[in-house]
């Protein structure tokens, strides 16, 4: 009966979020009252248990980010890059958002999808703002670039740690088994843009000769600041890509950067604090008491054993459903505690395997699965709803479903692709 519950109060909420009938920040904390009432979550708990309760490490790695960003930006070094970017795309729309997604391909495996976003957003703003067109495909392509490029490194999404952990699997092993299918997913996303995102893409020639006529170097108000903000971003990148190492968490690694940069800085710490995305943050907390009602009561691990069990006969057949199935329960789920919670059923299917590489089939199966799966609603994972609170707060809205239409078929087009690549190396 509290399973019923449990999955009733989330589906409700869900489609509070998804019409935009309330604000989804009200929805989230009744929807969590709601669940702590009822006994649905593990009591206090929640607030203390990392697999069901608030992922400390997302909410802390986001506030500590989003102190850095709110310093950096104080430099003008986003309208620097914004008028850059403009200027090397010569304002052509599509070129402008190709330049836009490649960084953030290319950084998102190494910094982590949300990092690279909370870096990114502003200077698409900016940019869009400067040559006065919409930003929000601009975000949205961003986005599912992020999460598609930070597939394929360790490190570049939190499913693959969780992952890794569960199947002792190290950073090299994702460069071999993610990374190639990741390029070959990433180069067919920017030719599929071209057609996705036709209809946004605007060219006005008086507009574009206005930037072009631009100084970018004119753009940066503080050098000295901007400086000594690149040597302490440098050094949280750095963190970042030890972790593996040194084992230090990365949202201790951005607490820790946000409080250097608060002190070479000199700012006030009230203005910067105004900077962050407090709304996100409740959202998220609120999200993860929600999702821990599923994973407390045991829906979602009741949908992947019975799923699991149904198909572990046949490998194949095992990882396409694992494949397909984590791509489209993370897409509602949200992917980290979904991970979280189905790795160990995944961990006794590997086990039960014949072969260790038809295991290791599984694994990737599943890690593909759950990191496209991101790529599924505006709520899938941490970085689309880190945009969505960006884009809110500087005038670019993004609806629900306005994300979640592009989100859907790009997470098809990314899963049909994994599939053929997964038969293809494991199974033949």
């Amino acid at each position: 009966m509290s399973a019923f519950a449990a999955l009733a109060i989330f589906l409700v909420a869900f489609f509070f979020i998804a019409t935009e009938k309330a604000n989804k920040v009200k929805v989230v904390l009744i929807a969590a009252g709601l669940m702590a009432v009822l006994g649905l979550i593990p009591g206090a708990e929640v607030f203390f248990s990392e697999h069901e309760g608030i992922d400390w490490n997302v909410i802390f790695l986001l506030l500590g980010m989003m102190i850095i960003v709110g310093i950096i930006k104080q430099t003008g070094v986003f309208d620097y890059l914004a008028i850059w970017a403009a200027k090397k795309s010569k304002g052509r729309p599509y070129r402008l958002m190709v330049m836009l997604m490649a960084i953030t391909a290319i950084a998102s495996p190494f910094l982590d999808n949300v990092t690279t976003i909370m870096l990114v957003a502003p200077v698409t703003i900016v940019v869009c703002n400067r040559l006065r067109i919409a930003a929000q495909p601009y975000l949205i392509a961003e986005v599912l670039a992020s999460n598609i490029g930070g597939a394929a490194t360790l490190i570049g999404d939190p499913p693959n740690i969780i992952i890794g952990s569960r199947a002792g699997l190290t950073f090299n092993d994702f460069l071999v088994h993610m990374a190639p299918v990741v390029v070959v997913i990433f180069a067919v996303f920017v030719l599929f843009t071209r057609v996705l995102f036709r209809n946004s893409f605007q060219y006005n020639a008086e507009h574009v000769a206005e930037v072009m006529a631009l100084q970018e170097r004119r753009a940066i108000t503080d050098p000295r600041l901007l400086v000594r903000c690149l040597v302490v971003l440098g050094a949280v990148v750095v963190g970042f890509g030890l972790h593996a190492v040194v084992h230090i968490e990365p949202s201790i690694v951005a607490l820790v950067g946000a409080g250097v940069m608060l002190l070479v800085s000199r700012a006030n710490v009230s203005d910067v604090l105004s900077e962050v995305e407090w709304p996100t943050l409740v959202f998220f907390a609120g999200l993860f008491v929600m999702v821990a009602g599923l994973v407390h009561t045991g829906v979602i691990a009741s949908i992947g054993t019975w799923a699991l069990e149904t198909l572990a006969d046949d490998y194949f057949v095992a990882a396409t459903a694992l494949l397909f199935g984590s791509s489209a329960l993370g897409a509602f789920f949200d992917n980290i505690p979904y991970v979280a919670t189905t790795a160990p059923i995944v961990e006794g299917v590997v086990a039960a395997a014949p072969d260790p590489q038809i295991g290791q089939a599984l694994w990737w199966a599943f890690a593909l699965g759950a990191d496209f799966g991101g790529n599924g609603t505006a709520v899938a994972a941490s970085a689309n709803v880190v945009a969505i609170g960006i884009a809110a707060r500087n005038g670019h809205k993004i609806s629900f479903w306005q994300f979640t239409r592009y989100g859907i078929v790009v997470t098809i087009l990314s899963t049909v692709l994994a599939w053929v690549y997964v038969w293809m190396r494991y199974f033949t």
